[in-house]
């Protein structure tokens, strides 16, 4: 769910097997995705995933590292994280959004080959898009919490919203 020109485009690791069912992304209900979106600002509701294309109306969109639907993440090669950078390379570069939000900073370290990227802005550019490393909002994810992930989340739509940034 993408368009040329967005303000943030959301990149999550890989389909779960929800998501593959249902075609919408976040879809499984214990991921916390839709539900931080919300609390960090950049939607003024919370949104159900079935409502996802709303997102493009506040130039927000939605992709993935790795196309293939799997139950875990976990599931994934080396070789196909690296394999989806650089696809999402050549995405982001046709898009330009401002900001590409990589949801997973394991899969960003291991699809663009940072192994010591934390959380937060990265000094990677793509073409004149900007790249920031967000938590994983799935529940498996137990080191952050909903609120946590919100302040994480509201940095970058605070940095999104900054001319220059």
């Amino acid at each position: 769910m993408v368009a040329g020109g967005l303000s943030v485009l959301f990149c999550g690791i890989n389909p779960g097997l929800m998501t593959a069912a249902t075609g919408h992304h976040f879809a499984r209900p214990g991921n916390r995705f839709w539900p931080v979106l919300y609390l960090s600002g950049f939607t003024p509701r919370q949104l159900r995933p079935d409502e996802q294309e709303e997102l493009l109306t506040y130039g927000l969109g939605i992709t993935n590292v790795v196309a293939r639907a799997t139950a875990r993440a976990d599931e994934l090669s080396r070789e196909e994280y690296v394999e989806g950078g650089r696809i999402l390379t050549a995405k982001v570069e046709r898009l330009a959004p401002r900001w590409l939000a990589v949801v997973g900073v394991t899969a960003y370290r291991t699809a663009f080959g940072e192994p010591k990227a934390a959380i937060g802005p990265q000094q990677r550019v793509i073409g004149s898009t900007r790249v920031w490393a967000l938590p994983n909002p799935s529940g498996l994810n137990a080191h952050w919490t909903a609120a946590t992930m919100a302040e994480e989340y509201a940095r970058l739509r605070e940095a999104a919203e900054t001319p220059g940034t």
